[in-house]
């Protein structure tokens, strides 16, 4: 597999413990309203549900480690997110200031401060990497009878666990460089404070094509380089930390998101409507009703950006760069809101009571005038550059007997026909909105087809890989592919 095949299963992989992030939300937005000036002092109930949720917050490492671990994995197997835990607790251990301090016989007072921060997302993802490759490398290995209780599955902790040693001495050489080159970049990133902000935000929309941004998002938003900042949000972080901590700072790199997720897109959703050919506005409509609402409650987004993602690339960077200087507005006028999930009207409501969401609100003004600026510009341009958006294709583009089953199972029959038939699928998984496919040939699928289904877009990564963009429902219509013989 190449590099690029292989970054966009790390990038899968990373979803698997950000998965977990709505459940800390919920917990925790629901506690704040109830005590929105106590944060939990003055409420048990309150204290109660800001506490679970802070039990997610607060192990994001290890559950980086357990999920890419699972993730990555070759059959989804408990065994091995399981591999990763062990990893995970035998290399944190053996790096602890305490145990480094013993190992190197030096005074505790001289080991690196490196050591104190060993427990991260950075060495979460790290072990979760290394244990899943030993996985799908052993876990089918069988031992000679005497020990044939250890083969298998269960032999993979046990290699892992010996593994992770050798990976802890490593890490003590080289730990405390990569550790002040990530914190470098990180107070790089927060001491170009808004600017900052917003290039990372045009760099997000401009890696989604390639399922590469959860890989960015995971240095702005984990505690991948100092920056963490949804788990700041959530839990109410108020103290320093790497420059973003602050009131006013933290919640950055999410705030201007919602503008765009809420209002921006929904308004590009319109102007693709409003410059359809007349005979197929009522087709247009229905899709574009449910991408535009999808992304206003959910902050789902990839089935409306899809959608003209390649059929029209100047309107994506043009919506790159607008998402930059929404990014870049709201950190600037410190009108401040997170999320758990995305940048959708749930995750603002339950935001809306955190001790560090400032004039919420005003992102919902700011919102209703990148509406404006999406439908205009985006109308001009498909207007005066003749976009081929949905809608406007020439008639033989369209041309596909398939029509779109409202039965998942026969849908799935459908996209599978579409793929070259069962036999044409070594490898089925999915995200969030897409369908992860690796193809015996891929010169056999029908795009066409695929497009009447109701996928929005269809991406081909090296000789055999393909994503297919379908929504909400690709895990689904995954699961269904798999079931079929």
């Amino acid at each position: 597999m190449n590099i690029l095949g292989y970054l966009q299963k790390v990038g899968r992989a990373l979803m698997v413990p950000v998965a977990v992030l709505p459940a800390a939300a919920i917990l925790m937005g629901i506690g704040y309203w109830i005590d929105p000036n106590g944060w939990g002092g003055d409420s048990a109930l309150a204290a109660l549900l800001i506490k679970a949720g802070a039990a997610v917050i607060d192990n994001m490492s290890v559950l980086f480690a357990v999920g890419v671990a699972y993730g990555l994995s070759k059959d989804k197997d408990g065994a091995a997110a399981l591999s990763g835990l062990v990893g995970f607790l035998v290399v944190t251990t053996l790096l602890s200031p305490a145990a480094v301090a013993q190992i190197q016989s030096i005074p505790l007072e001289e080991v690196s401060f490196a050591f104190n921060k060993i427990n991260n997302q950075f060495v979460g993802i790290l072990v979760g990497i290394i244990s899943a490759e030993l996985y799908n490398r052993f876990s089918s290995v069988e031992l000679h009878s005497a020990l044939a209780f250890f083969s298998g599955r269960r032999l993979v902790p046990i290699i892992v666990s010996f593994t992770m040693i050798v990976v802890a001495f490593i890490l003590m050489a080289v730990w405390p460089v990569i550790f002040d080159g990530l914190q470098s970049f990180g107070e790089t990133i927060s001491g170009m404070g808004e600017v900052g902000a917003g290039i990372y935000a045009f760099f997000n929309r401009l890696l989604i094509p390639m399922g590469l941004h959860h890989a960015l998002n995971s240095v702005f938003w984990f505690d991948v380089a100092g920056i963490n900042d949804i788990p700041n949000f959530l839990s109410g972080q108020t103290g320093i930390d790497a420059g973003t901590s602050i009131i006013g700072k933290t919640g950055m790199y999410q705030a201007g998101f919602f503008p765009i997720m809420m209002f921006g897109l929904p308004g590009a959703a319109l102007a693709i409507y409003t410059a359809a050919k007349t005979e197929n506005k009522e087709k247009v409509a229905s899709i574009m009703l449910a991408a535009a609402l999808s992304s206003f409650f959910t902050g789902v987004t990839e089935p409306l950006e899809f959608s003209f993602m390649f059929a029209a690339p100047v309107l994506y960077v043009v919506h790159a760069l607008l998402t930059g200087l929404s990014v870049y507005l709201a950190a600037s006028m410190q009108w401040m809101a997170g999320f758990g999930f995305s940048a959708g009207l749930v995750d603002m409501v339950l935001s809306s009571q955190n001790p560090l969401a400032i004039k919420w609100y005003m992102l919902i003004v700011q919102g209703v005038a990148f509406f404006a600026i999406y439908y205009f510009v985006f109308l001009a341009l498909i207007k005066g550059l003749d976009l081929k958006t949905p809608g406007r294709e020439d008639d033989q583009e369209n041309n596909s007997d398939a029509t779109a089953s409202d039965d998942p199972n026969q849908l799935a029959h459908q996209y599978v026909k579409a793929l070259g038939g069962r036999d044409n699928l070594d490898d089925i998984d999915a995200c969030i909105t897409r369908l992860r496919l690796t193809l015996k040939d891929r010169s056999v699928i029908n795009e066409a087809a695929m497009k009447e289904l109701g996928a929005m877009g269809v991406i081909k990564l090296g000789e055999n890989n393909l994503q297919v963009i379908i929504g909400p429902q690709a895990e689904s219509i995954a699961n269904r592919i798999k079931a079929f013989k």
